[in-house]
Protein backbone atom coordinates (compact mmCIF):
# COMPACT_ATOMS: atom_id res chain seq x y z
CA UNK A 1 0.00 0.00 0.00
CA UNK A 2 1.20 3.14 -0.82
CA UNK A 3 0.36 6.34 1.32
CA UNK A 4 1.27 9.88 0.26
CA UNK A 5 1.58 12.41 3.34
CA UNK A 6 1.53 16.18 2.12
CA UNK A 7 3.51 18.05 4.56
CA UNK A 8 4.60 15.51 7.09
CA UNK A 9 6.61 18.07 9.21
CA UNK A 10 3.41 19.87 9.89
CA UNK A 11 2.50 20.07 13.15
CA UNK A 12 5.76 18.68 14.33
CA UNK A 13 4.42 15.70 15.94
CA UNK A 14 2.77 14.51 12.63
CA UNK A 15 5.63 12.24 11.97
CA UNK A 16 3.75 9.70 14.46
CA UNK A 17 1.39 9.27 11.88
CA UNK A 18 4.19 8.31 9.17
CA UNK A 19 5.73 6.25 11.85
CA UNK A 20 2.79 3.80 12.66
CA UNK A 21 1.95 3.34 8.85
CA UNK A 22 5.67 2.61 8.37
CA UNK A 23 5.39 0.00 11.12
CA UNK A 24 2.01 -1.32 9.43
CA UNK A 25 4.17 -2.34 6.22
CA UNK A 26 3.18 0.39 4.28
CA UNK A 27 5.10 2.61 2.05
CA UNK A 28 4.87 6.48 3.42
CA UNK A 29 6.19 8.99 0.57
CA UNK A 30 6.38 12.56 1.88
CA UNK A 31 5.93 15.25 0.13
CA UNK A 32 6.74 19.16 1.58
CA UNK A 33 8.22 22.19 0.61
CA UNK A 34 11.16 21.85 3.33
CA UNK A 35 14.73 20.62 2.60
CA UNK A 36 14.86 16.92 3.32
CA UNK A 37 17.98 17.94 5.94
CA UNK A 38 15.93 19.87 7.61
CA UNK A 39 13.34 17.18 8.72
CA UNK A 40 13.53 15.89 11.92
CA UNK A 41 15.46 12.47 12.61
CA UNK A 42 12.08 9.99 13.37
CA UNK A 43 10.12 11.40 10.33
CA UNK A 44 13.39 10.97 8.18
CA UNK A 45 13.11 7.77 9.27
CA UNK A 46 9.53 6.24 8.95
CA UNK A 47 9.19 8.20 5.35
CA UNK A 48 10.34 5.61 2.13
CA UNK A 49 11.06 8.74 -0.07
CA UNK A 50 10.75 12.38 0.45
CA UNK A 51 10.13 14.58 -2.52
CA UNK A 52 10.84 18.56 -2.06
CA UNK A 53 9.02 20.69 -4.03
CA UNK A 54 9.48 24.85 -3.90
CA UNK A 55 6.10 25.31 -2.96
CA UNK A 56 3.20 23.50 -2.20
CA UNK A 57 0.92 26.13 -2.80
CA UNK A 58 1.75 25.01 -6.55
CA UNK A 59 -0.81 22.50 -7.64
CA UNK A 60 1.73 21.93 -10.91
CA UNK A 61 4.90 21.37 -8.45
CA UNK A 62 2.76 18.41 -6.06
CA UNK A 63 1.23 16.93 -8.50
CA UNK A 64 4.27 15.97 -10.60
CA UNK A 65 5.56 14.70 -7.28
CA UNK A 66 2.95 12.36 -6.90
CA UNK A 67 3.36 11.45 -10.35
CA UNK A 68 6.89 10.23 -9.38
CA UNK A 69 5.80 8.37 -6.76
CA UNK A 70 3.15 6.61 -8.53
CA UNK A 71 5.80 6.21 -11.61
CA UNK A 72 8.23 4.70 -9.05
CA UNK A 73 6.06 3.25 -6.88
CA UNK A 74 2.68 1.92 -8.00
CA UNK A 75 -0.76 3.13 -7.30
CA UNK A 76 -1.26 5.49 -4.79
CA UNK A 77 -3.73 3.80 -2.76
CA UNK A 78 -3.61 7.49 -0.06
CA UNK A 79 -3.31 10.78 0.10
CA UNK A 80 -3.28 13.11 3.30
CA UNK A 81 -2.30 15.97 4.25
CA UNK A 82 -4.14 16.15 7.99
CA UNK A 83 -4.33 19.63 7.64
CA UNK A 84 -7.26 22.21 7.18
CA UNK A 85 -5.08 24.35 4.82
CA UNK A 86 -4.34 21.20 2.48
CA UNK A 87 -7.52 19.88 2.49
CA UNK A 88 -9.02 21.36 -1.04
CA UNK A 89 -5.67 20.34 -2.70
CA UNK A 90 -5.80 16.52 -1.50
CA UNK A 91 -9.08 16.18 -2.64
CA UNK A 92 -7.53 17.60 -6.23
CA UNK A 93 -4.85 15.13 -5.90
CA UNK A 94 -7.42 12.13 -5.03
CA UNK A 95 -9.40 13.35 -7.85
CA UNK A 96 -6.65 13.51 -10.54
CA UNK A 97 -4.79 10.52 -9.18
CA UNK A 98 -8.18 8.45 -9.04
CA UNK A 99 -7.70 7.27 -5.13
CA UNK A 100 -10.73 6.30 -3.72
CA UNK A 101 -9.51 6.29 -0.23
CA UNK A 102 -10.98 9.93 0.95
CA UNK A 103 -12.95 12.93 0.16
CA UNK A 104 -12.54 14.09 -3.64
CA UNK A 105 -13.19 17.62 -5.46
CA UNK A 106 -16.94 16.37 -5.93
CA UNK A 107 -17.70 16.62 -2.16
CA UNK A 108 -14.74 18.62 -0.93
CA UNK A 109 -17.53 21.93 -1.17
CA UNK A 110 -19.41 20.40 1.56
CA UNK A 111 -16.87 19.90 4.36
CA UNK A 112 -15.14 23.60 3.26
CA UNK A 113 -17.72 25.89 2.81
CA UNK A 114 -19.52 26.85 5.41
CA UNK A 115 -22.67 27.86 4.00
CA UNK A 116 -22.79 23.89 1.90
CA UNK A 117 -22.11 23.03 4.96
CA UNK A 118 -24.59 24.40 6.66
CA UNK A 119 -27.23 22.64 4.31
CA UNK A 120 -26.06 18.64 4.98
CA UNK A 121 -26.99 19.84 8.70
CA UNK A 122 -30.76 21.20 8.13
CA UNK A 123 -31.43 18.18 5.63
CA UNK A 124 -30.22 15.58 8.30
CA UNK A 125 -32.27 17.38 11.56
CA UNK A 126 -28.72 18.28 13.18
CA UNK A 127 -29.81 21.78 15.31
CA UNK A 128 -27.36 24.60 14.10
CA UNK A 129 -27.18 28.14 14.11
CA UNK A 130 -29.50 30.37 11.51
CA UNK A 131 -26.84 31.63 8.83
CA UNK A 132 -27.09 34.15 5.83
CA UNK A 133 -24.63 34.47 3.51
CA UNK A 134 -23.55 37.72 2.95
CA UNK A 135 -24.80 40.27 0.19
CA UNK A 136 -26.26 43.38 0.09
CA UNK A 137 -26.95 45.56 3.27
CA UNK A 138 -30.42 45.39 2.86
CA UNK A 139 -30.46 41.23 3.33
CA UNK A 140 -27.79 41.53 5.99
CA UNK A 141 -30.21 44.04 7.83
CA UNK A 142 -32.96 41.77 7.45
CA UNK A 143 -31.57 38.86 8.67
CA UNK A 144 -30.13 40.68 11.91
CA UNK A 145 -34.07 41.54 12.33
CA UNK A 146 -34.88 37.70 12.41
CA UNK A 147 -32.02 36.96 14.86
CA UNK A 148 -30.88 40.05 16.69
CA UNK A 149 -27.65 41.40 17.60
CA UNK A 150 -25.40 40.10 18.04
CA UNK A 151 -24.18 38.08 14.96
CA UNK A 152 -21.05 36.43 14.17
CA UNK A 153 -18.78 37.09 10.27
CA UNK A 154 -16.68 34.89 8.93
CA UNK A 155 -15.04 33.77 5.49
CA UNK A 156 -17.36 31.11 4.29
CA UNK A 157 -14.21 28.82 3.24
CA UNK A 158 -11.80 29.45 5.72
CA UNK A 159 -9.79 28.15 8.23
CA UNK A 160 -9.68 28.36 12.19
CA UNK A 161 -10.86 31.88 13.53
CA UNK A 162 -9.01 34.10 10.80
CA UNK A 163 -10.81 36.76 10.19
CA UNK A 164 -13.77 36.42 11.82
CA UNK A 165 -15.36 39.52 13.88
CA UNK A 166 -18.31 39.85 16.18
CA UNK A 167 -21.13 42.28 14.99
CA UNK A 168 -22.89 44.21 18.11
CA UNK A 169 -24.16 47.18 16.97
CA UNK A 170 -24.96 49.75 14.02
CA UNK A 171 -21.67 50.99 14.34
CA UNK A 172 -20.13 47.38 13.68
CA UNK A 173 -22.56 46.56 11.01
CA UNK A 174 -21.37 49.64 8.87
CA UNK A 175 -17.68 48.96 9.56
CA UNK A 176 -17.93 45.41 7.99
CA UNK A 177 -20.40 46.77 4.90
CA UNK A 178 -17.87 49.97 4.57
CA UNK A 179 -14.83 47.52 4.23
CA UNK A 180 -16.75 44.40 2.90
CA UNK A 181 -13.96 41.74 2.01
CA UNK A 182 -13.35 40.31 -1.35
CA UNK A 183 -13.87 36.63 -0.35
CA UNK A 184 -17.53 35.36 0.15
CA UNK A 185 -19.03 35.47 3.72
CA UNK A 186 -21.52 33.97 5.95
CA UNK A 187 -23.55 35.63 8.63
CA UNK A 188 -24.78 33.31 11.72
CA UNK A 189 -26.69 33.90 14.76
CA UNK A 190 -24.48 34.22 17.81
CA UNK A 191 -24.99 31.54 20.44
CA UNK A 192 -23.82 31.74 24.04
CA UNK A 193 -22.28 28.28 25.06
CA UNK A 194 -18.95 26.75 25.44
CA UNK A 195 -16.99 25.21 22.39
CA UNK A 196 -16.79 21.37 22.70
CA UNK A 197 -15.00 19.24 19.88
CA UNK A 198 -15.93 15.28 18.91
CA UNK A 199 -13.09 14.12 17.78
CA UNK A 200 -13.02 10.85 16.33
CA UNK A 201 -11.57 7.92 14.16
CA UNK A 202 -14.21 6.08 11.80
CA UNK A 203 -13.32 3.15 9.92
CA UNK A 204 -14.86 2.32 6.48
CA UNK A 205 -18.33 1.62 7.42
CA UNK A 206 -18.96 4.94 9.06
CA UNK A 207 -18.00 2.87 12.38
CA UNK A 208 -16.30 4.81 15.33
CA UNK A 209 -12.51 3.15 16.33
CA UNK A 210 -11.83 6.10 18.54
CA UNK A 211 -13.59 9.18 20.20
CA UNK A 212 -12.74 11.90 22.56
CA UNK A 213 -14.39 15.00 23.75
CA UNK A 214 -12.52 18.15 24.39
CA UNK A 215 -13.68 22.09 25.22
CA UNK A 216 -12.53 24.92 23.91
CA UNK A 217 -13.14 28.80 24.76
CA UNK A 218 -14.45 30.89 21.70
CA UNK A 219 -11.41 30.44 19.41
CA UNK A 220 -12.34 33.71 17.90
CA UNK A 221 -12.17 35.65 20.85
CA UNK A 222 -8.37 34.46 21.72
CA UNK A 223 -7.52 35.52 18.77
CA UNK A 224 -9.30 39.05 17.79
CA UNK A 225 -9.12 40.41 22.23
CA UNK A 226 -5.72 38.43 22.48
CA UNK A 227 -6.63 36.58 25.05
CA UNK A 228 -4.60 33.26 27.24
CA UNK A 229 -5.62 29.82 25.72
CA UNK A 230 -6.56 26.72 27.57
CA UNK A 231 -8.42 23.98 26.40
CA UNK A 232 -8.55 20.22 27.78
CA UNK A 233 -9.38 16.43 26.27
CA UNK A 234 -11.53 15.17 28.73
CA UNK A 235 -11.89 11.16 30.23
CA UNK A 236 -14.92 10.68 28.74
CA UNK A 237 -17.63 11.74 26.13
CA UNK A 238 -21.18 13.20 26.61
CA UNK A 239 -23.77 10.67 25.43
CA UNK A 240 -25.66 13.48 24.13
CA UNK A 241 -22.51 14.75 21.77
CA UNK A 242 -21.77 11.01 21.26
CA UNK A 243 -24.90 10.99 19.82
CA UNK A 244 -24.61 14.13 17.33
CA UNK A 245 -21.08 13.49 16.44
CA UNK A 246 -21.95 10.04 15.00
CA UNK A 247 -25.57 11.83 13.37
CA UNK A 248 -22.51 14.35 11.65
CA UNK A 249 -20.45 11.96 10.58
CA UNK A 250 -22.86 9.29 8.92
CA UNK A 251 -24.69 12.83 7.47
CA UNK A 252 -21.36 13.45 6.13
CA UNK A 253 -20.43 10.29 4.85
CA UNK A 254 -16.88 10.71 6.78
CA UNK A 255 -15.81 7.00 6.45
CA UNK A 256 -11.57 6.41 6.86
CA UNK A 257 -11.53 9.70 8.46
CA UNK A 258 -9.88 11.11 11.60
CA UNK A 259 -12.54 13.91 12.36
CA UNK A 260 -12.67 17.08 14.45
CA UNK A 261 -16.42 18.13 14.50
CA UNK A 262 -17.25 21.27 16.74
CA UNK A 263 -20.58 22.21 18.62
CA UNK A 264 -21.98 24.96 20.71
CA UNK A 265 -22.91 23.35 24.23
CA UNK A 266 -25.37 25.68 24.95
CA UNK A 267 -26.02 27.93 28.29
CA UNK A 268 -29.19 29.16 27.60
CA UNK A 269 -32.61 27.94 26.06
CA UNK A 270 -32.46 28.90 22.23
CA UNK A 271 -36.10 28.52 20.16
CA UNK A 272 -36.07 25.90 17.73
CA UNK A 273 -32.52 24.82 18.61
CA UNK A 274 -32.33 23.09 21.87
CA UNK A 275 -32.47 23.93 26.42
CA UNK A 276 -29.56 24.62 28.20
CA UNK A 277 -26.59 21.77 28.36
CA UNK A 278 -27.37 20.93 24.40
CA UNK A 279 -25.66 20.67 21.31
CA UNK A 280 -25.43 22.87 18.42
CA UNK A 281 -23.26 22.15 15.15
CA UNK A 282 -20.91 24.76 14.51
CA UNK A 283 -18.56 23.17 11.62
CA UNK A 284 -17.30 20.23 10.75
CA UNK A 285 -13.42 19.57 10.10
CA UNK A 286 -12.08 16.41 7.93
CA UNK A 287 -8.97 16.17 9.73
CA UNK A 288 -7.03 15.84 13.40
CA UNK A 289 -8.07 18.54 15.99
CA UNK A 290 -4.63 21.03 15.04
CA UNK A 291 -1.32 21.50 17.30
CA UNK A 292 -0.84 19.04 19.85
CA UNK A 293 -4.25 18.05 20.54
CA UNK A 294 -3.61 14.57 18.86
CA UNK A 295 -1.33 14.38 21.82
CA UNK A 296 -3.58 15.03 24.54
CA UNK A 297 -6.04 12.64 23.35
CA UNK A 298 -3.40 9.85 23.92
CA UNK A 299 -2.54 11.34 27.14
CA UNK A 300 -6.51 11.80 28.44
CA UNK A 301 -6.75 7.89 26.98
CA UNK A 302 -3.72 6.28 27.69
CA UNK A 303 -3.54 5.47 24.08
CA UNK A 304 -1.97 6.15 20.46
CA UNK A 305 -4.42 7.65 18.07
CA UNK A 306 -1.35 7.74 15.60
CA UNK A 307 -1.62 4.22 16.14
CA UNK A 308 -5.61 4.11 15.91
CA UNK A 309 -5.43 5.69 12.49
CA UNK A 310 -2.46 3.85 11.05
CA UNK A 311 -4.64 0.18 11.93
CA UNK A 312 -7.54 1.74 10.05
CA UNK A 313 -5.36 2.78 7.16
CA UNK A 314 -4.14 -1.00 6.94
CA UNK A 315 -6.59 -3.51 8.69
CA UNK A 316 -9.76 -1.14 8.49
CA UNK A 317 -9.68 -1.73 12.58
CA UNK A 318 -9.16 -1.06 15.77
CA UNK A 319 -6.02 -3.19 17.34
CA UNK A 320 -5.10 -1.23 20.47
CA UNK A 321 -7.50 -2.34 23.35
CA UNK A 322 -9.41 0.45 25.38
CA UNK A 323 -7.25 1.55 28.88
CA UNK A 324 -9.04 1.91 31.58
CA UNK A 325 -6.55 4.89 32.56
CA UNK A 326 -8.31 8.21 31.90
CA UNK A 327 -7.50 11.52 32.20
CA UNK A 328 -8.33 14.97 31.81
CA UNK A 329 -5.80 16.76 30.05
CA UNK A 330 -4.82 20.57 29.57
CA UNK A 331 -3.35 22.98 27.33
CA UNK A 332 -2.45 26.25 28.49
CA UNK A 333 -0.18 28.54 26.74
CA UNK A 334 1.05 32.38 27.58
CA UNK A 335 1.50 35.20 25.58
CA UNK A 336 4.02 38.21 25.00
CA UNK A 337 3.23 40.99 26.72
CA UNK A 338 0.86 39.30 28.65
CA UNK A 339 1.78 39.41 32.84
CA UNK A 340 1.83 36.41 34.83
CA UNK A 341 1.68 35.60 38.79
CA UNK A 342 4.00 32.58 38.63
CA UNK A 343 7.25 32.45 36.64
CA UNK A 344 8.37 29.33 34.67
CA UNK A 345 10.65 27.73 37.46
CA UNK A 346 7.38 27.87 39.84
CA UNK A 347 5.37 26.21 37.64
CA UNK A 348 7.20 23.25 36.96
CA UNK A 349 8.33 23.04 40.64
CA UNK A 350 4.65 22.69 41.69
CA UNK A 351 3.09 20.98 38.56
CA UNK A 352 6.21 19.41 36.73
CA UNK A 353 5.05 15.92 38.09
CA UNK A 354 2.19 16.25 35.89
CA UNK A 355 3.78 18.45 33.03
CA UNK A 356 4.01 15.70 29.83
CA UNK A 357 4.63 18.55 27.46
CA UNK A 358 5.99 21.97 27.35
CA UNK A 359 7.47 24.25 24.66
CA UNK A 360 7.55 27.20 22.73
CA UNK A 361 5.15 27.52 19.83
CA UNK A 362 6.15 27.36 15.96
CA UNK A 363 6.29 31.59 15.44
CA UNK A 364 2.84 30.61 12.93
CA UNK A 365 0.41 29.08 16.18
CA UNK A 366 1.51 32.05 18.37
CA UNK A 367 -1.99 34.67 17.93
CA UNK A 368 -4.06 31.64 18.71
CA UNK A 369 -1.85 28.76 20.10
CA UNK A 370 0.46 31.34 22.29
CA UNK A 371 3.93 31.59 22.28
CA UNK A 372 4.91 28.77 25.30
CA UNK A 373 2.62 25.91 26.21
CA UNK A 374 2.35 23.64 29.11
CA UNK A 375 0.23 20.62 28.77
CA UNK A 376 -0.62 18.60 32.07
CA UNK A 377 -2.61 15.45 32.91
CA UNK A 378 -4.98 15.17 36.17
CA UNK A 379 -7.52 12.56 37.14
CA UNK A 380 -10.39 15.38 38.25
CA UNK A 381 -11.53 18.41 36.76
CA UNK A 382 -10.73 20.35 40.24
CA UNK A 383 -7.22 19.70 39.67
CA UNK A 384 -7.06 20.81 36.24
CA UNK A 385 -9.12 24.02 36.19
CA UNK A 386 -6.45 24.63 39.68
CA UNK A 387 -3.47 23.98 37.70
CA UNK A 388 -5.04 26.18 34.44
CA UNK A 389 -5.67 28.92 36.83
CA UNK A 390 -2.05 28.67 38.65
CA UNK A 391 -0.29 28.99 34.89
CA UNK A 392 -2.23 31.97 33.45
CA UNK A 393 -3.11 33.72 36.86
Amino acid sequence: MNFVFISPNFPRTYWMFCDRLRRNGITVLGVGDTPYDELETPLKSALTEYYKVGSLENYDQVYRAVAFFAFKYGRIDWIESMNEYWLEQDAALRTDFNVTSGIRSDRIGFIKQKSLMKKIYLDAGIPTARQHVVSTREAGRAFIETVGYPVVVKPDNGVGAAATWKLENEADFDAFYNNLPGQLYVMEEYIQGSICSYDAIYDSHCEPLFENMSEFPPVMDVVNNDLDLMYYSRPDVDEKLRALGRRTVKAFCAARRFVHLEFFRLSKAYPGLGEAGDYVALEVNMRPAGGYSPDMMNFAHSTDVYQIFADMVAFDERRLPESPDQYYCAYTSRKDGHSYTHTHEEIMSRYGAAIVMQEEMPRINWPSMGRYMYTAKFKTFEETQAYMKYVLG
